[in-house]
């Protein structure tokens, strides 16, 4: 992806509108192909920021859009960006800009690092309560619980000979529980809950960003990538989000988290090769690997 350190004319014509001035524009979109288009503008004071971000399509748009006026607000002071304005036109969304960096990015001590994963389960727990489904938002996030065999079958189709037959058979077996699976807590999810999403300040300050996938499903559903990356050395950081979360995940959570890992596993095997993304693969293969050997919990 090409930085762009100017906005394009209607943007900023329409950021100008909304914030007045700033003199400073650097493109801080993801590498990744496909990825949001992101700018954070400064004002000539140096220290006043603001974040547009351009989302990828209109459904993104529209449950970012959701998430910053529904849910954000039940989140504390601080604890997630807030939205100044939206344009359907552009899909764009202009955010105040947070303090600190991505927690993948940092090497914190011990003690702090739990403590942002502490703040982190506290954050998500507020997140999580912050909007009442309607019945059909219950009838969609039962029909994603429906529809996931057949996403697994097309993500199998295209990941080729990168998962074994024994490996097809195991995330065959566990994903086809998840459209019989016992009542789970929904709750309205942010979707994307990594240390990537994770901003910590040097205040000590935890925050969440990026709800383009916020939607509603069960709680557990963001438990997923934090139970294939950095949970699953360090359970130390697991207790610290779950004490901060208020709650511990119970047996049919579980054994959804352990269906939902092996859908998102297959998925990663098929979209990290696709758009070159490393990370994404490896954190795949880990996280079959470790169903496969029974390590996965």
């Amino acid at each position: 992806m090409r930085l762009l350190n100017h906005l394009p004319d209607t943007l900023d014509a329409w950021a100008r509108r909304a914030v007045g001035a700033f003199d400073t524009v650097r493109d801080v979109s993801a590498p990744t192909p496909g990825s949001s288009r992101v700018w954070e503008l400064t004002r000539p004071d140096r220290t006043t920021r603001f974040i547009i971000k351009i989302a990828r399509d209109p459904a993104r748009y529209r449950a970012e859009t959701f998430a910053y006026r529904q849910a954000v607000p039940a989140v504390p002071s601080g604890g997630a960006p807030l939205l100044l304005d939206c344009g359907a036109e552009h899909l764009a969304l202009l955010l105040t800009a947070l303090p600190g960096r991505p927690l993948r990015e940092l090497r914190l001590p011990t003690v702090e690092e739990r403590e942002a994963y502490r703040q982190a389960g506290a954050l998500l727990a507020r997140f999580h309560t912050a909007a009442e489904p309607t019945p059909a938002r219950r009838a969609e996030a039962r029909d994603e619980l429906d529809g996931a065999p057949h996403r697994l079958e097309r993500h199998l189709h295209m990941c080729g000979d990168r998962v074994t037959a024994r490996e097809r058979a195991l995330v065959r077996g566990l994903v086809a529980d998840l459209p019989h699976i016992g009542p789970l807590p929904l709750a309205f999810v942010h979707g994307d809950v990594q240390p990537g999403n994770l901003m910590w300040s040097a205040a000590g300050n935890a925050a969440w960003i990026d709800f383009e996938r916020a939607r509603f499903a069960p709680a557990v559903q963001d438990f997923v990538r934090l139970a294939a990356g950095p949970w699953a050395d360090r359970p130390a950081l697991r207790a610290a989000f779950l004490a901060g979360y208020g709650r511990r995940p119970g047996p049919t959570e579980r054994h959804a988290l352990r269906c939902l890992a092996a859908l998102d596993a297959i998925g990663s095997l098929m979209w990290g090769p696709q758009h070159g993304d490393d990370e994404v693969t490896a954190r795949g293969r880990r996280t079959l690997d470790r169903l496969v050997e029974g390590e996965f919990a």
